[in-house]
């Protein structure tokens, strides 16, 4: 499977959480090809501002095939994660991070300066970074949710 593959997966994901009523964000923990967890944003859906879809893959995915079985492990996302799923991602071990959509690109204005390579930083953590993949599609998805607090050009 290649990286477009995979977010095109947490793609349709996305979409589910989009017709469910949450955020439209999904994401895939895959290692060696092999998809190990899936997960997508259920905030609203469940009433849990924890439910994230990064952490919602993470859980899924050591529940299935252990937590040792994650560490190494890529992580798929269609929009950057947040702080805390950053540092869940960190705990976890994922050695990589496949994004379809930045929060600058979305001109996100809810959360200051943070990126994920400042967070990666501020933590010391190793996290090889791939962007951009599927962007356009990510960014459409988020644009017709509408929802996100952004800066208006």
């Amino acid at each position: 499977m290649t990286d477009a593959d995979c977010l095109d997966l947490a793609l349709r994901d996305a979409a589910q959480a989009f017709a469910r009523g949450d955020w439209p964000v999904a994401a895939l923990i895959v290692r060696d090809g092999t998809i190990l967890g899936a997960g997508q944003n259920r905030q609203n859906s469940e009433g849990d501002l924890m439910w994230h879809a990064e952490t919602d893959a993470l859980r899924n995915a050591a529940r299935t095939h252990d937590a040792a079985a994650v560490a190494g492990a890529t992580l798929y996302s269609t929009m950057e994660p947040c702080p805390m799923c950053a540092w869940a991602m960190k705990l976890a071990g994922i050695r990589r991070l496949v994004l379809g959509l930045r929060n600058t690109r979305l001109r996100r204005t809810d959360l200051g300066a943070y990126t994920i390579e400042s967070f990666c930083a501020l933590t010391a953590y190793p996290l090889e970074l791939t962007t951009g993949v599927r962007e356009a599609e990510c960014l459409a998805l988020r644009q017709r949710w509408g929802q996100d607090p952004v800066a208006r050009v």
